[in-house]
């Protein structure tokens, strides 16, 4: 079978490997489509990789070929999304129920693994993974359009982070994959005016498309002057995991209103006091979200996500600005760094199975 392997900074390999067998407990699936998430960017440009070569992918669907001793939950030929962590601690030492809490230590990374990064992943024609991984779609829901509910269920798992009433006014930080899901999160969960904020007119634009109703170049136009006549909102959405917006959050909240940090960021980051002041002078709330799951495991957000999709309420093709094949290799990951992109999700077509 052909596999997609990081074997070095800014090296891929299209490899012929052996297609691997449905072990015990997991099953073999036929990948349709896999996702480039923003997180596989380093991992390709630095190599930054657990080890090489390295079959990337976390964000994929596929369909069922076979499956391993033990195995009843699931059948052959069943469509599936597939969630890519795998817990590997004791169920009971799971914080409130949820395996991603697990890894809240440096020292707990041995407590879990994850498909696409400490093993193969979705960019091969076939990969193997646990039955309890696998999410079967409903009718009338795309194989391609099932790729993308590992990073809805992410946008699912940080807006429920906190409550807000119908008609809030919210922000959003950031419009890349994440910040787009989460707008459109939002308006589904009943959210009035929403503010998007980004330095890419592109993304802003899409943001737009989706139910931002009021865009912000902040490279443009200072949030500060925009403030300067309108209410600060209650409630925020970081999802840049940039050192810049990540103190905006702090700093652009009503009294008493809540911020969620969803971005990752990778910076190091240091408040000035009078920032850091406004957490206690407005009474602020800030929280952290992390992943994409709750108890049962994997959680109710990789079915929310299904439900939203098969109803329509969100369309994931729409966010998807191309497919490529593996034989394409880098020429996604090229596109996604370009400045000021317009790509949003950039998908490899690994078999035509929709």
């Amino acid at each position: 079978m052909q596999a997609l392997a990081v074997t070095g900074a800014k090296q891929f390999e299209l490899q012929e490997i052996a297609r691997p067998t449905a072990t015990p407990g997991n099953v073999l699936i036929h990948v349709a489509y896999c996702g480039i998430c923003g997180s596989d960017i380093p991992r390709y440009f630095n190599g930054a990789v657990f080890q090489t070569p390295q079959i990337l992918g976390h964000e994929f669907a596929g369909i069922v070929a076979s499956v391993g001793a033990g195995v009843t939950t699931i059948k052959v030929g069943a469509r599936v999304a597939v969630a890519p962590f795998r817990p590997l601690s004791d169920p009971q030492t799971w914080p409130e129920g949820n395996p991603s809490l697990s890894t809240a230590e440096p020292a707990n990374d041995h407590s879990f693994s994850f498909i696409g990064t400490k093993e193969p992943g979705g960019m091969a024609e076939w990969v193997v993974v646990p039955a309890a991984n696998c999410v079967p779609l409903p009718a009338g829901v795309a194989l391609h359009q099932a790729a993308m509910v590992e990073p809805l269920a992410v946008a699912i798992h940080a807006v429920d982070r906190i409550s807000f009433p119908a008609g809030a006014t919210v922000m959003v930080l950031g419009t890349g994959t994440i910040g787009l899901l989460t707008i459109a999160v939002l308006k589904a969960r009943g959210a009035g005016k929403v503010i998007a904020v980004d330095i890419n007119p592109n993304k802003l634009a899409i943001a737009q498309q989706i139910g931002a109703d009021v865009l912000i170049n902040s490279q443009q136009h200072a949030l500060a002057d925009f403030f300067k006549t309108e209410a600060l909102p209650q409630y925020v959405f970081e999802a840049a995991g940039n050192p810049v917006t990540e103190m905006q959050a702090l700093q652009y909240t009503a009294c008493r209103g809540k911020i969620v940090y969803v971005g990752i960021g990778v910076q190091p980051l240091t408040f000035p006091a009078k920032t850091f002041e406004n957490l206690m002078r407005r009474e602020l709330t800030m929280t952290g979200s992390w992943n994409a799951y709750s108890a049962p495991f994997p959680g109710y957000e990789w079915t929310t996500a299904l439900d939203y999709i098969k109803t329509g309420r969100i369309d994931t093709a729409q966010f998807i600005t191309g497919f490529y094949h593996l034989a394409d290799q880098a020429t996604p990951f090229e596109e996604m760094v370009t400045p000021n992109s317009k790509q949003v999700k950039l998908m490899y077509e690994i078999s035509e199975q929709d």
